[in-house]
């Protein structure tokens, strides 16, 4: 399980030409391949905590978004993989270590690399 030296990343697909359901495929399908991979501790839907009362979402998650925990000298690896998955896709990701958080959008290779050192310095930083 993860625990407070983890990297928390939070992945959210935001590509305007795809509808809720696209970007939950989208979704459904990064989680099954991150649940594979052993450098990563522990990924997960986001859960919707602050749904509206009446709200027709059933599964209580947060539409086209996933978290996960990664061991800060497992980043580099984590993120070769989602470049390779993610390369052309339009995302935002939110990492969070040590305190401090970024958030960046990258939506082609050359930014998921820079997004990658990005989050590399925020590990390193104490």
């Amino acid at each position: 399980m993860a625990d407070t030296s983890d990297v928390k990343l939070t992945i959210t697909f935001t590509d305007p030409d795809l509808d809720a359901e696209e970007k939950d495929k989208e979704v459904q399908k990064l989680l099954a391949q991150m649940k594979d991979l052993d450098e990563v501790e522990a990924v997960d839907r986001v859960i919707n905590s602050n749904a509206p009362e009446g709200s027709k979402s059933v599964t209580g998650w947060v539409v086209a978004q996933l978290i996960s925990f990664v061991k800060p000298e497992n980043v580099k690896q984590v993120w070769g993989f989602l470049s390779d998955r993610l390369g052309n896709k339009l995302i935002e990701v939110e990492a969070e270590a040590n305190g401090k958080k970024i958030k960046i959008k990258a939506s082609s290779r050359q930014e998921l690399e820079a997004a990658v050192k990005a989050i590399q310095e925020l590990v390193e930083t104490e």
